[in-house]
């Protein structure tokens, strides 16, 4: 997890369907993160090691890493200014692709934002990702812009938001549900 933030809200080894597990980002991850993002992604939109430690590094950063056995899988990594948060990057093995890592990664990390304070998420994807398109619309998100331009000075993104529903409080003591 980012310097100076605490895994509070996830719950330690949280389980996924099958060997799959969730867990707090820990500094020694980074270079199997770092090799992810490199091949998630093409040369120019995948994050330099210095951007993507500069990311994880913010004091607002979070980050989830997804496991199977002791290897890296995935992660989710966001930046957080409640009421407002951004997801930098969803990185997902091409081997645990359609099998809910994503899925699972996005939902802990929706909650544990909606926890703390955050009641819109928004992120960017290149108009040409068609999967990543439909995978944020079925989770809610929708399009909110087009960014001419966004990636390597020439490829157009969406630019997409989702708004979080506030989590219900506990009732008092003697208070009725």
């Amino acid at each position: 997890m980012a310097k100076g933030r605490t895994s509070r809200d996830l719950a330690p080894g949280a389980a996924l369907a099958g060997p799959v597990t969730l867990r707090s980002y820990e500094p020694h991850d980074f270079s199997a993160l770092y090799r992810l993002d490199q091949a998630c992604f093409p040369a120019g939109i995948s994050y330099s090691k210095t951007m993507l430690n500069y990311f994880l590094k913010l004091p607002s950063a979070d980050c989830l890493v997804a496991t199977e056995v002791s290897r890296i899988v995935g992660f989710i990594l966001t930046e957080e200014n409640p009421p407002l948060a951004h997801i930098i990057t969803l990185d997902i093995a091409e081997t645990h692709r359609r099998r809910g890592a994503g899925t699972a990664l996005l939902g802990e990390s929706e909650r544990n934002l909606s926890l703390r304070g955050v009641r819109t998420i928004l992120l960017e994807t290149a108009i040409e990702n068609e999967v990543a398109i439909a995978f944020w619309q079925r989770h809610g998100y929708g399009i909110e812009a087009m960014l001419k331009r966004y990636y390597l000075g020439r490829l157009d993104a969406y630019e997409m938001r989702k708004r979080l529903v506030p989590p219900k409080s506990a009732p008092h003591p003697g208070e009725k549900n």
